[in-house]
């Protein structure tokens, strides 16, 4: 994520965003992958996002890291290999690696070179002890693991982040982390089924901030991609939809409007509106069974006392 557009017809070699809008405006209903929210302003309302008080997740995840990183040590033992699914900041990492003994590697995986790049000088200067290799990609591509030993490996997948996918799509990232595993293990964390109160608050917040942060792939758009969206007639919507267990979250066109992109024009009706994430909530055991479909082993899971949120030992077949 994070990565640098550019506009119709320049060449660049990008992140395929261009393309996703073309396809995803001209589907019924219309829809923009999720992984687009995060461009550099993106990111950074998601991090303002995670310090939010309706916004549970980090402070939850990160306390259930803190709380049993002893535990997650001990399962997966001294010279361990980890790669983060999707690693943004990095600051969760530092807990797992300031818990465990002799770390070998880690491989954060991530669109951005200049980000990973700065990822990879801080902790190479903090554990200087520890190879640190960025893997720059999509994590739901075809990745591979790029070092050549006979050290236990561990994937790393916080943040919910598995939420983002569809019930297929989930089964088909959890397939593929247990072959690049193979034998290893994966540390995820996953939101739990809850109060849709509690939900609908941290997809609503009272500061607005994940509305801009919705708001901004509109503006991305007409930076990244040469559209002509404007922002201003468009609003954040999100809602958990009880039946289906998932925040849907979308941008809604307050007027009949056209929008042009790269030479086509795309209509929108009033009321329409453009998907742009599903974060699915599950049970333990419903992941659980989601996980030992894909070809997991579930060893082992935390989950805080109010049962907000789980993180998963899950071992690969």
């Amino acid at each position: 994520m994070r990565e640098d557009g550019f506009a119709c017809g320049s060449g660049a070699i990008t992140d395929g965003f261009r393309e996703a809008l073309i396809a995803g405006l001209g589907q019924s209903p219309k829809k923009i992958p999720s992984k687009y929210l995060y461009d550099a302003v993106g990111a950074g309302l998601f991090d303002e996002i995670c310090t939010l008080p309706e916004y549970y997740l980090t402070r939850t995840e990160n306390a259930l890291l803190r709380a049993h990183a002893a535990e997650i040590s001990a399962l997966a033992g001294p010279g361990v290999e980890i790669m983060e699914f999707g690693a943004g900041a990095g600051d969760k990492i530092r807990i797992l690696l300031d818990a465990m003994r002799r770390p070998r590697a880690y491989m954060p995986v991530d669109f951005s070179v200049t980000w990973l790049d700065r990822l990879a000088e801080r902790l190479r200067l903090d554990y200087p002890a520890l190879q640190v290799h960025p893997v720059i990609g999509d994590f739901t591509g075809n990745l591979r693991w790029p070092l050549k030993s006979q050290a236990p490996r561990l994937g790393f997948f916080p943040g919910s982040t598995i939420g983002n996918f569809t019930q297929p799509e989930a089964r088909e990232f959890l397939s593929s982390a247990a072959g690049i595993l193979d034998g290893g293990a994966l540390l995820i964390g996953v939101d739990l089924v809850k109060d849709p109160a509690i939900l609908h608050g941290a997809y609503n917040d009272s500061a607005g901030v994940t509305a801009a942060f919705n708001l901004n792939l509109l503006t991305r758009a007409n930076r990244d991609a040469g559209a002509d969206f404007d922002p201003l007639r468009f609003f954040h919507y999100a809602f958990y939809n009880v039946a289906r267990m998932r925040i849907e979250m979308y941008l809604v066109s307050e007027i009949r409007q056209k929008v042009d992109l790269c030479g086509r024009s795309f209509a929108f009706s009033q009321g329409e509106a453009i998907l742009t994430e599903y974060s699915y909530k599950y049970t333990v055991e419903g992941f659980q069974e989601l996980a030992m479909s894909a070809g997991f082993t579930p060893r082992k899971y935390w989950c805080d006392p109010d049962g907000l949120f789980s993180l998963h030992w899950l071992e690969s077949r």
